[in-house]
């Protein structure tokens, strides 16, 4: 699936902050024809990013998490980054566990570089990456198979993990609140990931800005709980503080917006 278009993600990012937008505005703040926003808006509806209504589109509800093959579209290129970023702190000969998510199936990838990882997953998609590369060790927690994104989950995969103490964790979060709390949709899922922090010597979170426009019930951990932070862009006040006074090693992909106040 193709990245969205600049304009596509500023739309989306527009609405999550409105609640709602209309056609005749879209045109008018974009500079582009009416019929451009429409093909724009019907692509977000596609990808069930946005929710048509007449004349314009709304934002879906923070209950519900995104369709898997649309959440992989947003952020594309920010999340390879962050991938990137993960993978160069983690040493060869090392052992990890990687989480579900878009952002972490970026990390599996850039990982097919190193050699003598074992790496324990409790995400189908990131067991595809990294099958039959090299002399990796690979091990995938048994539970129930979401067919939805690929994430095994319930209390079988969280007993499989709890097997293991592994050197590093590398985690994704669906939102992040200003009170630095990592948020997510499925508590089973949220269960797993517990269980992935409490089991990792250090623990790296990966992901992109718009996690911080995003919301979601239910709570994994906190930044607090986290050694090193990835992200694309600078963010708030708030969250510099928490990383700061928590002693978060804060990494910042794109270096227009780095700057080193941790």
């Amino acid at each position: 699936m193709e990245s969205l278009h600049p304009r596509q993600t500023d739309i989306l990012a527009l609405a999550k902050r409105l609640g709602r937008v209309d056609v005749d505005g879209l045109s008018e703040h974009f500079d582009v024809t009416p019929q451009t926003i429409r093909k724009d808006l019907n692509l977000l509806c596609e990808r069930e990013l946005l929710e048509r209504i007449h004349g314009g589109a709304v934002y879906p509800s923070g209950v519900a998490n995104l369709a898997y093959e649309a959440r992989r579209s947003l952020a594309a290129d920010a999340k390879t980054r962050l991938g990137q970023k993960a993978a160069e702190l983690i040493p060869d000969n090392s052992s990890l566990i990687l989480n579900i998510g878009t952002t972490t199936e970026q990390v599996a990838t850039a990982l097919r570089r190193h050699s003598g990882l074992m790496v324990i997953t409790n995400n189908i998609n990131v067991a595809n990456i990294l099958q039959g590369v090299g002399d990796l060790e690979l091990a995938i927690a048994g539970g129930m198979l979401r067919a939805s994104d690929g994430g095994i989950i319930g209390e079988s995969s969280v007993d499989f993990i709890r097997q293991f103490k592994v050197d590093y964790a590398v985690i994704g979060t669906s939102a992040i609140d200003q009170d630095g709390s990592l948020l997510d949709f499925d508590y089973r899922e949220v269960r797993a990931a517990k269980a992935i922090i409490q089991h990792a010597r250090k623990t790296i979170l990966v992901a992109d800005h718009m996690k911080f426009e995003r919301q979601a019930p239910v709570c994994i951990a906190h930044l607090s709980d986290i050694d090193v932070f990835i992200t694309d862009k600078r963010p708030s006040d708030a969250i510099l503080h928490l990383c700061k006074s928590n002693k978060v090693e804060l990494i910042i992909t794109d270096q227009d917006s780095l700057e080193d106040e941790t």
